[in-house]
């Protein structure tokens, strides 16, 4: 993928139409071409990844708008989330069948369709088919902007091109919530669609005018129909699970069960019918190798954790400690400060430094942030909320960029589409993991923590009896100082039941430390390189 080892194209001239060059043999842009094309990509990855979140908040005005109860409304997330997922992995096939460059433009120009089409939209049902359209048209998108990112600059500079391209993956999760917030509150709902035309047809146009002459060799493959089918069926019930579960009491719901026990049948005939297919739709062998197998596992865990913490604190703010959606976005939002500042440094650090050390630094600065929050209460103010949040950026530049060149080095170019798409979609789908069981958990600790604090908080205590009285005297009734009291041992025990998150979390970001030990290192250099093929 960012192979420099030869000057100049494949020549242009042939006594017969010559087929497209491998990416490899391109060299890398430079000057204005190389600028203007990350900019390109960036911009249409951040288009793509602000569109995962930029709804969630906007989601009552939505279902108010629409006419619709709010539990209805969250088909809005779930059937994005869904094609999206299915799509991803498919990547590398589609590539080989129509070529990077036109696949990746073909995506943008349709996601603009899709997003125009999801703001027009007069009822749930339309907006929910042109959220399902808008999510498959995006599965190629990140994994061919980073493998066209990285066929843009020399070889020395791949871990540069890597971080370049990870701030954007890093810092759009945090904007969505909050420019969502913002444009419903000011504007309206279908606007958090069509933001994205404008961005979309400059980033088509501007791809196209430095790609188009880099196209990469297509191949008509057969369709792997069975293959197709079977991803559909086992990613569609998991994410509708996933989605889904919390509001039916998971394994209490006989939906769930079901959804449960498809994907899981579905998911194993996947597995045996992908490894014997000679033309499999996605190519799961990539797990032979030890880098890939490792540095999939690891961010994508890490990933699932993280993004559990990044859905919690905002819930936990919002709905125990009186903030509002735009403040709990201020909370939030520092955290790519120092992503944005680190990260082309830690770039260019990968051409000298083992990627696996940046990786490990980064999960104790993760374990550090999550023990620092497991330390809040309910008193806690804003400067102390927000300090962890900072830090936080620096460990998000230092365990992606590193985490991504382990996952794709060793890789021969034509396999880079394919093991893209594959780890983003195994990263994604532990994102829905780490959502679903922060959540869950939450809520089955808050609720331990309720009944502890009920027996301790009984009118025949005399400490609470004193409470009662003091509120009393203060012209409450007794209704109101029982509500009272109630509230705040809700408050309680949410918070603590939040803080047992955090600290679980802080455990587990310990416990991956030695996951990136098992890759081998890049001789060299952190970098993915088509050359290095014993770093598997």
């Amino acid at each position: 993928m960012t192979d420099t080892t030869m000057s100049s194209p494949a020549p242009a001239a042939a006594p017969a139409p010559a087929p497209a060059a491998p990416q490899a043999a391109y060299p890398p842009l430079v000057g204005s071409q190389r600028l203007i094309g990350t900019i390109a990509l960036s911009a249409a990855t951040f288009m793509n990844v602000l569109d995962s979140s930029i709804a969630n908040v906007s989601l009552p005005a939505i279902s108010g708008d629409l006419g619709v109860a709010a539990s209805q409304g969250t088909w809005v997330i779930t059937s994005f989330a869904v094609s999206n997922a299915i799509a991803v992995p498919l990547t590398g096939w589609l590539t080989q069948r129509f070529g990077q460059v036109r696949l990746f433009v073909a995506s943008i120009i349709l996601f603009i369709i899709a997003s125009w089409l999801c703001g027009l939209a007069p009822n749930l049902e339309s907006l929910i088919a042109f959220r399902v359209l808008q999510g498959l048209v995006a599965g190629p998108m990140i994994p061919l902007s980073q493998t066209l990112m990285l066929s843009s600059y020399p070889k020395a500079k791949a871990g540069l091109a890597l971080a370049l391209w990870s701030m954007t993956t890093l810092t759009a999760p945090v904007a969505g919530p909050l420019l969502g917030g913002w444009i419903s509150d000011n504007f309206s709902w279908p606007w958090i669609f069509y933001i994205n035309i404008p961005i979309g047809l400059i980033a088509a146009w501007a791809t196209w005018s430095i790609f188009s002459k880099r196209e990469t060799p297509t191949r008509k493959l057969p369709i792997d129909t069975i293959g197709l089918a079977l991803l559909v069926v086992w990613v569609s019930a998991l994410q509708i699970m996933l989605d889904k579960g919390k509001e039916l009491d998971w394994f209490a719901s006989s939906e769930i069960v079901l959804l449960g026990i498809v994907a899981l049948v579905s998911f194993v005939f996947f597995l045996i019918w992908e490894l014997t297919e000679k033309h499999p739709i996605v190519d799961l062998r990539l797990f032979a190798g030890r880098n890939f197998t490792s540095g999939v596992l690891a961010i994508s865990v890490a990933y699932g954790v993280m993004f559990g913490n990044v859905v919690l604190m905002p819930l936990w703010l919002q709905t125990q400690m009186g903030y509002t959606a735009t403040w709990a976005g201020v909370v939030t939002a520092p955290v790519g400060i120092l992503a944005i500042i680190i990260s082309p440094f830690v770039g260019k650090a990968l051409a000298t430094r083992d990627p696996r050390a940046i990786a490990s630094i980064a999960f104790m600065i993760f374990s550090l942030v999550s023990f620092m929050r497991s330390g809040f209460n309910t008193e806690v103010d804003l400067r102390t909320l927000m300090l962890p949040t900072v830090i936080q950026g620096a460990a998000m530049a230092m365990f992606f960029v590193p985490l991504v060149s382990i996952t794709l080095s060793g890789l021969p170019p034509e396999k880079i589409p394919s093991a893209s798409g594959l780890s983003n979609f195994v990263r994604i789908t532990a994102g829905a993991f780490g959502t679903s069981i922060a959540t869950t958990q939450w809520e089955n600790r808050a609720a331990v923590h309720h009944a502890t604090l009920s027996e301790v908080t009984n009118p025949g205590n005399p400490i609470t009896e004193q409470a009662l009285v003091g509120m009393r005297a203060a012209g409450q009734s007794v209704e109101q100082t029982y509500a009272m009291l109630e509230r705040m041992v809700t408050t309680q025990a949410m918070t603590m039941g939040a803080l047992d998150i955090f600290h679980a979390s802080a455990i587990v970001f310990l416990v991956l430390i030695p996951l990136v030990w098992i890759a081998k290192r890049n001789r060299k250099g952190g970098a993915p390189s088509a050359e290095a093929a014993g770093a598997h």
